[in-house]
């Protein structure tokens, strides 16, 4: 019996995405549903060779599905996320607003999937399952595997994300301020704060007390939460003029020894990550290569001398797919292969 599967918020970036994910691994789904708001119903959208017509959230049964993946911004996953898992179904949301609830788990597969055996196994769980932060997902699998080898003690990040990480409003800026400088038009920002167009912006998110930004946060509360609560993590977020996949910088400094040849082969065995580290002209992943693609990319891998046991490494990942829908798809398949079991329809 297969399962059935609502994607809540299927009209904006990551849900169009969540529907060629679910197609392309061909997820166990006899049914699909895209839902969104009211003003999107009828909307048609692309899920493998069918089309899907968009129902409006409001009043959808979601006693019916097993699985709601939302996307659909934290405010409606507030509102919703409970709604729905009281119905029945597994809510698996990539909104910010479940992540640091103690009682949801923030869930990476190829990092903290043991997770969900405790999950499933509690009878007073939530329902609901938390899918990171873009930057924190590919961050995460890089340094799962050298955690567990040498310890890291700290990690200082400097993420480089691109415009589609702001939605379609971001992507559209840069398309129209790219073209308008080329016929002399004055770049006007209004998703940003300032011209994104052939420049870079050291702010995502608001500002908090402390100088960070939000989205600096984020990948520091989000490491601790998925990999050890004892690593000290930094980050810098910019944002640059790139329309698909995060780039980071990452300085890693460990408890013990780790030299570039065993970082580099233990890479090379972990699940998710593709490595491409030649020192030579273009032997390194960029944003453009990874596009499209499920893994994410560990390039520049090398001994940072400045501390005793450190590591300095280049990681890129295409952002609406592990950075989000892959990753929300990836948290479903895992539950399966633990023993998940679609609901009986009704008659």
């Amino acid at each position: 019996m297969g399962y059935r599967v609502a994607v809540v918020g299927a009209t904006g970036n990551v849900g169009r995405e969540v529907l060629n994910i679910l197609a392309e691994r061909k997820f166990p789904a006899d049914e699909v549903f895209a839902l969104a708001s009211s003003r999107s119903i009828g909307k048609e959208l692309s899920y493998g060779d069918k089309i899907l017509k968009a129902k409006d959230l409001q009043h959808f049964d979601f006693s019916t599905v097993d699985f709601a993946i939302m996307s659909a911004g934290g405010s409606i996953s507030k509102e919703w996320a409970p709604r729905i898992a009281a119905a029945g179904a597994i809510v698996i949301d990539n909104s910010s607003y479940w992540r640091y609830h103690s009682d949801v788990p923030l869930i990476v597969p190829e990092v903290n999937g043991d997770v969900l055996d405790r999950w499933l196994a509690d009878p007073k769980r939530t329902g609901i399952i938390a899918n990171p932060n873009c930057s924190t997902a590919q961050l995460v699998v890089a340094l799962k595997p050298l955690h567990d080898a040498a310890k890291i003690k700290r990690a200082v990040v400097s993420t480089y994300q691109s415009v589609s990480g702001a939605g379609k409003e971001g992507v559209d800026e840069l398309w129209n301020q790219t073209k308008g400088i080329f016929v002399n038009d004055s770049p006007t920002p209004q998703k940003f704060t300032k011209q994104i167009a052939f420049n870079v912006i050291p702010h995502i998110d608001v500002f908090m007390e402390d100088g960070y930004t939000k989205e600096e946060w984020k990948v520091l509360a989000e490491t601790k939460k998925i990999l050890d609560p004892k690593i000290k993590v930094t980050c810098t977020a910019v944002r640059v003029p790139v329309f698909v996949g995060h780039s980071e910088a990452v300085n890693l400094e460990f408890e013990n020894p780790i030299s570039a040849d065993e970082a580099r082969d233990l890479l090379r065995e972990a699940p998710g990550i593709s490595v491409l580290d030649k020192r030579e002209a273009g032997g390194y992943a960029t944003p453009v290569e990874t596009v499209g693609e499920y893994d994410t990319y560990v390039s520049r891998i090398r001994e940072d001398n400045t501390v005793e046991n450190g590591l300095a490494l280049w990681v890129v990942s295409d952002n609406l797919r592990k950075g989000a829908a892959l990753n929300t798809i990836q948290i479903a398949e895992t539950l399966i292969e633990k023993g998940y079991k679609a609901r009986a329809k009704a008659a």
